[in-house]
């Protein structure tokens, strides 16, 4: 399959800010998934969390500046531009609007896809996208840690590896492993706050941004 012809990876969050765990994530899921490319789509108004620190426009600003050397990552700001609440459901109609037939992937961590089934909608999900579910290496997804209708969902969903996701536009559920990096965005943003270094956790782009604008900083 070309490039061109391959599943788009959707990667949603707040990206307060984006870091270096964001884009190993995004470039394992590009490479073991065989992903045409990965869709980054900050959100703007998270309906099950605290308002992210920074606004929505030094958020898209920040992954702009870190995805722009790889050609296979593209920004989607729709979600961050409106001022409805950012739910999955609707972003989905959405992108299955614009790609037709095309396979969609969701990829989400695997403690974000243990709470999935408390997500709007979240059974309607499937019939617009794939999802993959990021593990470190050596860990196996639990089924009986998940909710009871997930369980299901989830046993009767699983394919073996990633030539699944090109099979159908939508529906399936794959697990890939991925690089290990122990970074948060609240870890650093508490080291930013603290005028600790956090240059290991931040493309120099990211961080020479944050400096300029006076991000996540008490003083």
């Amino acid at each position: 399959m070309s490039r061109s012809a391959a599943p788009t990876g959707i990667l949603g969050g707040t990206f307060d800010p984006v870091h270096r765990a964001h884009l190993q994530l995004a470039e394992d899921a590009l490479e073991r998934l065989h992903l045409g490319e990965v869709l980054w789509i900050p959100s703007g108004n998270p309906p099950h969390r605290d308002p992210p620190m920074a606004s929505a426009e030094h958020r898209l600003a920040m992954v702009s500046l870190a995805i722009k050397g790889n050609a296979d990552f593209r920004l989607d700001d729709s979600e961050a531009r409106s001022r409805a609440a950012s739910y999955t459901f609707y972003t989905l109609t959405r992108l299955r609007q614009l790609h037709g037939e095309r396979p969609l992937v969701l990829i989400l961590g695997a403690d974000a896809f243990l709470g999935f089934a408390s997500w709007h909608r979240w059974q309607d999900i499937f019939p617009l996208a794939h999802i993959a579910v990021a593990t470190r290496p050596g860990y196996v997804l639990d089924a009986e840690q998940m909710d009871f209708q997930l369980r299901g969902e989830y046993l009767s969903r699983l394919g073996k590896d990633s030539s699944v996701l090109t099979t159908n536009p939508a529906g399936s559920i794959v697990t890939f492993s991925i690089t290990p990096m122990d970074i948060s965005a609240s870890q650093i943003r508490a080291r930013l706050g603290a005028r600790q270094d956090a240059q290991d956790f931040l493309p120099s782009v990211v961080l020479d941004y944050i400096a300029n604008h006076h991000l996540y900083s008490a003083h």
